[in-house]
């Protein structure tokens, strides 16, 4: 039983760390058999509020509505958050394990022995913010290029990464790649969870305290729980930064500027700024709507939404063409209780229409942007080009 257990003194009270594989059969064994064995005050398990809730509330998200899913703006969240379920979910079929069976298992055992259960992990929405901040816009383009694509670039997952698995929690096996190309990402990533999950397991209730975790934080945990931290701090979504807000602003600004400009000066010139930035804009968004395999219409709306969504920063060609493929292509009941299978392969999340809508608001966003700075950069070459630069 001793295996992966660490026990620790923390001013006078006594803390057991297990370090858990989160696909591990044995580990959610061993959770049960320590649980009932040391009966502690307290049971802190690697979870946040939200995915707590996922966990208790099973398949609610059949119910949701696609059009406010589009409409608020969370369709890159969503679509991010099942390709991560759907990487945990093809490791579940093939290896016949369930990913976090030992965080479910400490919530039950907890329950069993009377134990408080505590949700010790930092919010991952917090987690999440804290890493895009640390990203420049290609750093953000290639993460979510990344996150999206690399998880579905095989159907299979080979024994190798399965035992990445075992040290790693999923967050940080999906990212393990990306981080070696921006170090940044380890703090917020791993040290600053280390720092709050010690913090909360340390002042959890009781003078016992079991905490289920991945076996990869228990080393940081065992170094930074003789620290005070500071939860709030920790918890703190980063400051937006004005830069984004000013360039986004600015260029469409720029882009109008120029082309009225130019037409003063020589309105065929301005026809060919006005013509390169309506085919660039257009086209790029387009081709994303298509890649995601959208409806014609889809495709079509992208196209023509583009160049007027892009001299706005507020609003995104994506939620325009989203919102028709979801019209055309509207999900049935069907593919929302098929969606926690489709999403098992490539080719069943790009044929599960739930999925697909996802798919056509974020790939319509990514190329259209991409058209946007190709687009921009033309229309000033064509300006600098007839003022004789």
């Amino acid at each position: 039983m001793e295996e992966n257990i660490t026990r620790l003194d923390v001013d006078g009270k006594e803390i057991i760390l297990i370090g858990a594989a989160h696909v591990s059969k044995a580990s959610a064994i061993q959770v049960k058999e320590v649980i009932e064995a040391e009966q502690p005050d307290s049971v802190c398990i690697e979870l946040d509020a939200q995915r707590y809730l996922s966990i208790q509330q099973g398949d609610k998200w059949k119910n949701m509505d696609i059009f406010k899913v589009i409409k608020e703006k969370k369709a890159t969240m969503l679509l991010m958050n099942l390709a991560i379920s759907s990487f945990q979910n093809r490791m579940a079929k093939q290896f016949d394990v369930t990913p976090g069976a030992e965080q479910i298992q400490g919530m039950n055992s907890a329950k069993e022995v009377g134990a408080e259960l505590v949700l010790a992990d930092r919010d991952i929405q917090v987690t999440f913010s804290r890493i895009w901040s640390n990203l420049g816009f290609w750093g953000k383009s290639q993460l979510l290029a990344g996150v999206i694509f690399g998880i579905f670039e095989k159907d299979s997952i080979t024994e190798e990464e399965m035992e990445k698995m075992k040290q790693q929690d999923t967050l940080q096996a999906i990212l393990a790649e990306f981080t070696e190309s921006f170090p940044k990402l380890k703090t917020p990533l791993i040290d600053e969870r280390d720092q709050y999950l010690a913090q909360k397991i340390k002042t959890a209730p009781g003078n016992k305290v079991v905490a289920v975790l991945g076996a990869a934080h228990v080393p940081g945990i065992t170094k930074e729980i003789y620290r005070d931290h500071d939860l709030e701090k920790l918890a703190e979504k980063p400051p937006k930064s004005i830069v984004p807000t000013i360039i986004g602003w600015a260029l469409p600004a720029i882009v109008i500027a120029l082309i009225v400009a130019t037409f003063f000066i020589n309105p065929e010139a301005g026809t060919s700024q006005a013509l390169s930035w309506v085919l660039w804009t257009g086209s790029m968004a387009a081709i994303g709507a298509a890649v995601a395999f959208g409806h014609p219409l889809a495709i079509l709306s992208a196209f023509v939404a583009a160049p007027i969504t892009a001299l706005h920063p507020i609003l995104a060609s994506g939620w325009v063409s989203g919102l028709v493929q979801a019209f055309m292509r509207k999900p049935t009941v069907a593919d929302f209780e098929k969606l926690s299978e489709d999403v098992f392969t490539v080719k069943g999340f790009w044929r599960n229409k739930v999925t697909r809508v996802l798919l056509v608001v974020v790939l319509t966003n990514i190329f259209g942007s991409i058209g946007t700075l190709i687009g921009g950069a033309d229309v000033i070459r064509l300006f600098l080009k007839n003022i004789g630069l």
